[in-house]
């Protein structure tokens, strides 16, 4: 029963997310100092993940094949595949889960804690609006560094392949566009999207409601994380489902 509770508070969270507006000019600045922080922030470690990820895909595939029939365009191919269709919008948005989503709580949880929300409320404040709303707006971006993390994938693929000296770049570059589906993007920034605004709620609902004090932050960042994976997990599997089942 408790899980459904909190279903069902996050439920009535987001809901209220969208009521009474903040004014735009103090809103407009919140949402940039939130782009600063949550995307551009993010942009390094996304960076690095993506290239050593994509150099993996490309030498773990090259090594299992052990076929001479098999064609050397096939390293190319599959490291394609493999970044578009997973590592670039899943693996990053479970890192993206421990780097934005602890910031998120934590933040939020030690307003919580030092009664800075109690007072937004009773300034007639719309808190959740004022602290949450700026956040899903700057994670609407959040495709734009997955789109970054795809093309960084793939290049250090070809990297990789290349200074392994597994095939030649033409080799790998033909693997790249054979057999390309353009859905295969729509359906990774799609699910980018629902993974963004999960990375911008959940971590927000806990350190939203959380209670105790500042040891309590930390157990809220922790719980927080975990969760937000779990949710990202299941609705990777239900998406891939609706979108390509």
């Amino acid at each position: 029963m408790g899980y459904l509770a909190s279903i069902g508070n996050y439920s009535i969270m987001v809901k209220e997310v969208f009521k009474k507006p903040t004014k735009w000019s103090i809103m407009k600045n919140l949402i940039l100092k939130e782009i600063d922080e949550l995307i551009y922030g993010s942009l390094g470690i996304i960076i690095f993940i993506s290239i050593f990820i994509g150099g993996v895909v490309a030498i773990q595939t090259a090594l299992n094949m052990t076929n001479p029939l098999i064609p050397k365009n096939l390293i190319g191919f599959a490291t394609r595949q493999s970044v578009i269709l997973e590592f670039a919008p899943t693996f990053t948005s479970i890192i993206m889960a421990g780097k934005v989503g602890s910031y998120i709580t934590s933040s939020i949880g030690t307003m919580r804690v030092t009664e800075q929300i109690d007072a937004l409320e009773v300034m007639g404040v719309n808190s959740l609006n004022y602290l949450i709303f700026p956040k899903i707006i700057a994670m609407l971006f959040y495709p734009f560094a997955i789109a970054i993390a795809m093309y960084l994938g793939v290049l250090g693929g070809l990297i990789a392949n290349v200074m392994g000296e597994h095939s030649t770049t033409a080799e790998f570059i033909e693997g790249i566009q054979i057999d390309f589906i353009p859905f295969h993007v729509t359906y990774s920034f799609i699910k980018t999207l629902v993974f963004a605004f999960l990375i911008a709620t959940i971590p927000s609902f806990h350190g939203y409601y959380m209670k105790g004090g500042a040891l309590d932050v930390g157990k809220a960042s922790t719980t927080s994380f975990v969760w937000t994976s779990v949710a990202i997990i299941i609705a990777n599997f239900v998406l891939t489902q609706l979108l390509l089942g």
